[in-house]
């Protein structure tokens, strides 16, 4: 087992009743920066959240254009309890981006789904050109 995925599973471990991720980001990133690994960050963070939804804390992150209404959240966690059914804690920390035209971006350990507009035209994009050009 490597050293880094090693860190992963003890702060995992030592963390699986932290339900402020952001405070988790900080604080690694502070022993990141003070050991001169900050490049470790991102695929240690991605590292812990899998050890953490392993043991039944998942954690997701929504990405929209605006504030999610209380029935898009009821919405997102029965995707997540459908994901993860054993999961004993879902934790969902939103985030705005007004890059966002449209719906939602949904961050998971290990996965992504993408329900924007911007994602549905690119999706419809390639479908209908995919026969051109041959």
């Amino acid at each position: 087992m490597s050293t880094e995925h090693r860190l992963a599973e003890v702060i995992g471990a030592r963390t699986l009743h932290t339900s402020d991720f952001h405070q988790l980001a900080l604080e690694l990133a502070a022993y990141l920066l003070d050991s001169g690994q900050t490049y470790e960050l991102e695929p240690l963070m991605r590292d812990i959240m899998a050890y953490r939804a392993h043991h039944g804390v998942v954690e997701a992150t929504t990405v929209s254009a605006h504030q999610l209404s209380t029935q898009d959240i009821t919405d997102i966690e029965q995707i997540l309890r459908q994901e993860y059914p054993r999961a004993s804690s879902l934790l969902i920390d939103k985030a705005e981006d007004p890059n966002v035209i449209g719906g939602v971006k949904l961050n998971m350990p290990g996965e992504q789904l993408d329900l924007t507009v911007r994602a549905k035209v690119n999706t419809f994009k390639r479908l209908t050109t995919a026969g051109e050009g041959s």
